[in-house]
Parts: C-alpha cells; structure tokens; sequence
C-alpha cells in the first residue's frame, strides 16, 4: 500500500490544535524540562523567506554581480533536481561570504519587516505564547539563514541562543564560506541532539524536509506530539501513514485566498 492510499489524515480545528499542542507539553514528569520545537518557513509563517531573501538581496544590489550569476547557476540546478537539498541551503548561506555580518543583520531586519512579518500566522503567535507562560522552553530549527531565522523569531519571544539554523562562521566580523550548520531533513534532527535535546514534547513542521525532526517527537508513535501545520502534499501522505492530525492556520487553509509561496517546489523550510 502508498502512502498515497492510506486514509486522509485528521484537520484539527484551532482551538482543538491548541489543546492537543498544550497537552503534549504537558504530559510528562515533574523533574522533566517541556520542550517544544518549531520549524519556521511554512510553519510560523507563510512562504519560504530563505529563497524570499536570496531574491530581495540581489534586487537590492547586495549582492555583485559575480555572486548573483553563481547563485543563480546553483539555484536552478537545485530546482532542476541536480543540486541537493543541503548543499543549496548551505550555498545560499556561502554567496554573501566577504559582507559585513553586521549589513547582513541588517538587511534581515528589513527583509523581515517588510516582506514576512505581515505573513505571520497569529494562530503559531499565540500557542508559543501561551507555551512560554507555561515553562515551555521554545526551540526554532530551519535551513534558512541564521541572520533572517533570528530577526524573524524574535517576534516569538524565542532568543538567538535557542535557534538553529544554516549559518557560516564570522571572522573580524566578515561573512565567510566555511559552512557551521545547515540543519535540513535529518539534520534536523542531528542539530537538535547535538544540543542535547533528542526527544522533545511537540514538533511542528510543513514539509517532508521536517519530517526526520517531527518523528523523533515522544508521541510520534501514538499522534500525540507530532504536529504537521500548513503541509506540503509529501508530509500530507506521511502524516495519513502514521495518524498524524494536521493543521491549517486561518490564512493559508484550503479554499483560503492565500498568497502563493515565492518560489515553487517544495518550501524548504
């Protein structure tokens, strides 16, 4: 049998998905920390800012000429299937190597209040809120940049020191090539266990690109903890697999007039 086959999975309504995400946190021992974890493009917001700000620095004129030409050969061998998963998130990371980090945080500060901010889903908003008032400790993981990643979950209340996200080592205060981190499929998951953290309460994602992290959640096995928001058709099948409930916010529900993603394929997340 395909994934493709098995019964479509639950829609939770808000208030419902609310529950089932405080519960999971919830349900545990005394002597046992919460945790919950969040992926961020397509789960705390709509469309993929990773790509949204590739685009939005090379029509700023961030980006020379040179870097645009290669980021474009490599970008599209991506969306032709030739270039990974990985190494792309990485190499979206590596084109601004020779910036300040300091224009880049920057850059990401404006890049998010204008282009992803209004995009928020304030349904996200308010259960990692509600999460945080009740000693949740808030992890966010994504393959988008750290300088976005970082400026976009502050308007979650969730510090720098708790994301994990594709960044490039710093030196003198200069962008470099040498690749830290590039959390993505299960690297995800290898990211969060090398901050110790290998079974959290609650995992959100949108993609099949989350689905390694979304597992390792405690109630991945009985669909308690395991939480695809806004799925992609790939994590839609998964989810009827293995009876995950899932969950649309208002704005990009089905049959919502919703904005499309920036770019096509699967979000990466």
């Amino acid at each position: 049998m395909t994934l493709a086959s098995q019964t479509a999975p639950a829609v939770l309504t808000t208030a419902d998905f609310h529950t089932a995400a405080l519960t999971a946190v919830s349900g545990r021992e005394k002597s046992d920390r919460p945790i919950a974890v969040f992926d961020c493009d397509g789960t705390l917001w709509s469309g993929d800012a990773g790509s949204g700000f590739m685009r939005w620095t090379i029509a700023k004129g961030i980006l020379s000429p040179d870097a645009i030409a290669w980021l474009d050969q490599r970008y599209q061998s991506y969306l032709a299937g030739t270039n990974d998963e990985l190494t792309i998130c990485g190499e979206m990371v590596q084109v601004y190597r020779g910036l300040s980090e300091a224009a880049m945080r920057g850059a990401a500060a404006e890049f998010f209040a204008t282009e992803i901010e209004p995009r928020i889903f304030p349904e996200l908003r308010a259960l990692i809120a509600e999460m945080q008032s009740r000693g949740v400790e808030i992890w966010a993981v994504s393959s988008t940049n750290d300088w976005v990643i970082e400026e976009g979950v502050r308007r979650f209340n969730i510090p720098a020191d708790r994301v994990l996200c594709a960044r490039v080592a710093i030196e003198n205060g200069i962008v470099t090539d040498r690749i830290l981190d590039v959390p993505t499929d299960q690297g995800k998951a290898t990211s969060l266990a090398r901050v110790g953290i290998t079974a959290p309460h609650a995992v959100f994602g949108n993609s099949i690109h989350d689905a390694a992290m979304i597992q390792i959640a405690r109630g991945a096995n009985s669909s308690n903890g395991s939480f695809p928001v806004n799925p992609t058709p790939a994590l839609i099948d998964l989810a009827a697999a293995r009876r995950w409930p899932i969950y649309y916010p208002a704005s990009v529900a089905p049959g919502s007039a919703s904005e499309p993603l920036p770019v096509g394929g699967e979000p990466r997340g």
